[in-house]
Parts: structure tokens; C-alpha cells; sequence
């Protein structure tokens, strides 16, 4: 039987360049497409609303239940150039989400990934569900993973080249990072312990003048994250505080558990939205560790086993073996050598998010990245020829469904991964508002999203109750529209027509179905079908009657 071969004219179009050129643009297009197609997101609403405020008051002051400052300088200056929109506000997620593929053509370049590992990891960065939902969001998360990328990119730039700007943008990307959002700290670390494994193991020496390349890389981080931090300078005392206010304000949320799950909630993400990644990852990390070997190999290997038996445990030769520092240095395989990070990075993030108490779905991006790398990896292990170009079309048909049936459906969507979603059963009651003379709001909880969406007209025409007032001020016939709680409403308003309809939902349960067998069918049919079952903040709202 045959292998597949290429044909002879088309080997000069699929040059690494080219085919990550094409696949960028592929990234770009389904990014950028339909981009503000679903209303905000709860959490969207609020990090626009706050950089809008920046916008016009020039003020901001970092709290850690919103996160870093960074999403909000960069959006505000967005509003200020573009003006403020939902579209305007998502275009920075999407171009720091496209970003990622140059990134990785540069860690390329280094000889870091070879050029099929490399054109993989960016075909499923342009396409994964998660990926793309997420890159077409205004949350910290995003920047986060690609300044985590850059630093990777700068440190392997620094280790190889040994310049001191390499070392200095890994701390620019360190900096904008922990501006980003709190868990930065705890990447920074990831890759500070393996860099001090190569250290240890000899696989990298450092340069006789590492004191100044780091001194100079230090003093920009601190720089970067004081300025930030006090709102460029504007409050001093954050300089302090605001590290001991994240760490305080992150351990409450972690022994709360306020949106807590199992330690498997991210596998849980992974089979419904990732899955032809997830099963080519545990692939790739097989094939890493256990690789094929040749019938001389698999000898020479028997011999050695033999041998280290003879000698005493081979386990904790092993053991030991690791932790044991070699007396010269080796040369190194750089594209093993990283795909043995990567490996690393994905298991670290893997237990740090099974272990926090606070289970979100964007946080699955953390531990998505690493993921990719080894997947595109364990796929260049799979048999070569037809098979391999059979599991790759499989796996882009697969993660293209789910991904047309999360990010472009026009309706409200029911999966975990939503989380807390706007409704869009809000836009005809945009519409109302905007026609309406006066409003009245009688729920405070209806401030978000529409605080955002009202921005223009909260002040002139909007009035913000908060909660219910007297019965005849509702019917004084003052306001066309008003807005309550479906549970804390009226049953009626003279001169008014009620309905019920949804502020925001999230995805509740998978349906009915006991324990068991029906568990586990429900289960099945809701990965085939995305038909769940809706939880949902409801709105009683009164529009004056036009009988």
C-alpha cells in the first residue's frame, strides 16, 4: 500500500510561511466576523462600562474584583479613538487572539517547533471553540495567554542570543501581564521553576553579565506595574496596597467558592468543546514519554534496563537520575526540549485550576494553550501519510461544528460555556427605551448590562428606583417604560401592558433525568444536540397600553 504524497506542484505553496499566512487570515476572518453579532456578556458589560468611565472622567482606581488596569486603559483609549461600541470594544480581544500565531512563527523561527508542529498548534489556535469564543470577548484572560506567549517567545530570544532587550521585553511581557489580571504571578512562577531546571541540568548557562540584563529587566517590571497600578501615579498608595488587596480578596474567593465546580470542571470544558485536543494531547504526551523505537533501539534499550536492574532499583535510579546535576553540559534538542515544557506548563495549569475554588470557563485558556502545542505535537506522532491527514480533517470538522454552534448563533445560547450571558431578548427592550421620554428602573440588578447600554441617556432619562415604589408613583403615568424584578413586580399597572422576559442567563443543568442511565443519556444527547437547560435572572417590564 502506497503513503500519500504531496504533489510535486503543490510543494512550493506550502512553505511554513504560507501556510501560517493562510492560516492567519483564516484566524482573522473568523474572528473578526459578526464580531458584535450577541450583546455582552455580563462581566463584558461591566469592564466596558468602567473603561467608559475612564474615557470621560478620567478616573479609575484598581479593584481586584475587576481585575488588573490593563483592559481598561487600552478599551478607553479604543472608545476615545473609535468610539465606544460593543464592536470597538471587542477588537483588541480579537487582535491579541490573532497575535498568538505570530508569536508562535517566531518561536519557530528559533528552532523552537519544527514547521509541521508549529502550522498544527496555530491551525488549532485559528479554530479552536474556545480559542475563538474567547478572543471575541472584552475579558483580562486573553491578553493574559498572549503575554504569557511573548514572555516565552523573549526569554527563548534572550537564552539563545543573549542580548539584555530579550531579557528586558520578557519583563515588559511579565509586567503587562500582571497588569492583566491576578493569576499572572502564578505563570511567572510555572516557568521561573523550569527555567531553574535548565539551570540545574545544565542545558542552559547564563551569560557573565545576567546581574545587569536582569537588574534592567526588574527595574522596567516594577515600573511598568507601579505606574499602572496608581493609576499613573494619580494614587501612590496602591504602589503597596494593591498587591496584599489581590491576594486577600483571591484567597476569600477561593475558600467561598462563590462559582466553585469539581476539580474535573475543566475536563469538563475539554470533552464538550475541545475534545479532538484534549484526546491528541494525552497523545502527545504518551508518544513523548513512551516514543516508537526501532528494533535496534528497543535492544539497545532492553540491554540498559538489564544492566540498571543489576545495579539496584531502575525506579530510583530514575529518581534520582532526575534530580542528579550532570558534571558538563549537553547539547540540546531545542524542539524537545520545548514540547517537554509545554508538557510541563499543561500540567502545572491542569492541577492549579482543578485545585482554585473559583471554576469560570474563560480560566480554561490557561491550560488550553500548553494544550495546543502538545496536541499538534501527538498529531505529527500519528502514522504518517493518509491516517494523518484522515485525523487532522476530522479533528478541524469537529472543532468548526461546535465552534459555528457557540460563537455565530444569533440566539441565546445554552452551554457552560456562557457562564453568565446578557440575554438578547434585550434588544427589543433597547428599542422601547430609546423611543420612550422617561424610564424607570425598580430593580437594581438590571444596572448591569444596562448601565452600559443606557450610558448615552442614564442621566437624562433614566430613573434608578433600585427597588419598587409606591403603586401610584408607577402609575402616575409619568414613564413609559418600567422595569422590575419578576419576582418583586406589580401585578398590574393601570394604563400598562406586563411581560416577563430574560435579563441574563447561564446554563443551569443538563437537563432532567435522575441518576444513572438517564444521567448519563442526558448527558450524550447534550453533547450532540447543545439542548440544556436555561437558568436565568428574569425582568418584569411595563409598556404603556396602546389599547
Amino acid at each position: 500500500m502506497h503513503s500519500f504524497q504531496i504533489p510535486e506542484k503543490l510543494k512550493p505553496f506550502l512553505k511554513v510561511e504560507y501556510v501560517l499566512l493562510a492560516i492567519l487570515l483564516l484566524a482573522i476572518a473568523i474572528r473578526f466576523s459578526c464580531l458584535d453579532l450577541k450583546l455582552f456578556h455580563h462581566d463584558e458589560a461591566i469592564h466596558a462600562w468602567y473603561s467608559y468611565q475612564l474615557m470621560t472622567t478620567g478616573e479609575y482606581m484598581y479593584d481586584p474584583t475587576y481585575h488588573g488596569p490593563f483592559l481598561y486603559y487600552i478599551t478607553s483609549a479604543m472608545f476615545s479613538l473609535f468610539g465606544d461600541s460593543d464592536l470597538v470594544g471587542r477588537i483588541l480581544p480579537y487582535v491579541f487572539g490573532c497575535a498568538l500565531i505570530p508569536l508562535l512563527y517566531w518561536i519557530y523561527r528559533m528552532r523552537f517547533l519544527n514547521g509541521k508542529v508549529v502550522c498544527i498548534a496555530s491551525l488549532f489556535i485559528a479554530v479552536s471553540p474556545m480559542m475563538v469564543y474567547f478572543t471575541r470577548f472584552l475579558r483580562n484572560d486573553i491578553f493574559i495567554i498572549f503575554f504569557s506567549l511573548l514572555l516565552i517567545a523573549a526569554m527563548l530570544a534572550w537564552m539563545t542570543k543573549k542580548k539584555w532587550y530579550w531579557l528586558v521585553l520578557a519583563g515588559i511581557a511579565a509586567a503587562f501581564g500582571v497588569c492583566s489580571k491576578e493569576n499572572m504571578p502564578i505563570i511567572i512562577v510555572t516557568f521561573a521553576v523550569f527555567f531553574l531546571y535548565l539551570l540545574w541540568s545544565k542545558k542552559f548557562t547564563l551569560p557573565k553579565n545576567w546581574g545587569v540584563h536582569l537588574l534592567a529587566a526588574v527595574v522596567v517590571f516594577f515600573a511598568i506595574v507601579f505606574t499602572m497600578y496608581t493609576s499613573f501615579w494619580a494614587h501612590p498608595e496602591m504602589a503597596l496596597s494593591a498587591g496584599p488587596m489581590a491576594l486577600s480578596h483571591w484567597a476569600e474567593a477561593h475558600a467561598e467558592q462563590r462559582l466553585g465546580g469539581p476539580a474535573v470542571y475543566y475536563f469538563g470544558l475539554f470533552i464538550l468543546y475541545e475534545i479532538p485536543i484534549l484526546l491528541l494531547a494525552i497523545w502527545g504526551i504518551f508518544r513523548f514519554f513512551c516514543p516508537k523505537k526501532t528494533a535496534e533501539e528497543r535492544l539497545k534499550a532492553a540491554k540498559e534496563k538489564a544492566e540498571r536492574k543489576a545495579q539496584g532499583s531502575p525506579f530510583m535510579q530514575k529518581l534520582c537520575g532526575i534530580f542528579r546535576r550532570p558534571a558538563e553540559a549537553k547539547p540540546v534538542n531545542r524542539e524537545e526540549e520545548f514540547i517537554f515544557f509545554a508538557i510541563f506548563w499543561l500540567i502545572i495549569s491542569l492541577i492549579t485550576y482543578a485545585y482554585l475554588g473559583e471554576k469560570v470557563p474563560w480560566l480554561s485558556l490557561h491550560q488550553l494553550l500548553p494544550m495546543i502545542i502538545v496536541a499538534a505535537f501527538g498529531l505529527t506522532m500519528v502514522k504518517k501519510g493518509l491516517v494523518q491527514i484522515i485525523v487532522a480533517i476530522a479533528a478541524i470538522v469537529c472543532l468548526c461544528t461546535v465552534m459555528g454552534a457557540t460563537v455565530y448563533n444569533p440566539d441565546d445560547i445554552c452551554g457552560p460555556i456562557v457562564q453568565v450571558q446578557n440575554s438578547e431578548e434585550l434588544r427589543p427592550l433597547l428599542s422601547e427605551i430609546d423611543k420612550a421620554d422617561k424610564v424607570a428602573i425598580l430593580y437594581d440588578g438590571a444596572a448591569w448590562p444596562l448601565l452600559w447600554y443606557l450610558r448615552d441617556v442614564w442621566s437624562s432619562k433614566i430613573t434608578n428606583f433600585g427597588a419598587l415604589v409606591p403603586r401610584g408613583t408607577a402609575e402616575s403615568g409619568k414613564y413609559d417604560v418600567l422595569i422590575a424584578h419578576d419576582l418583586e413586580s406589580y401585578d398590574s399597572l393601570k394604563g400598562y401592558d406586563k411581560r416577563f422576559q430574560r435579563l441574563h442567563y447561564w446554563f443551569d443543568a443538563i437537563g432532567t433525568g435522575g441518576s444513572g442511565i438517564g444521567a448519563v443519556w442526558n448527558w450524550i444527547r447534550f453533547y450532540f444536540t447543545r439542548d440544556g437547560a436555561y437558568g436565568s435572572l428574569n425582568i418584569a417590564v411595563y409598556t404603556r397600553s396602546t389599547g
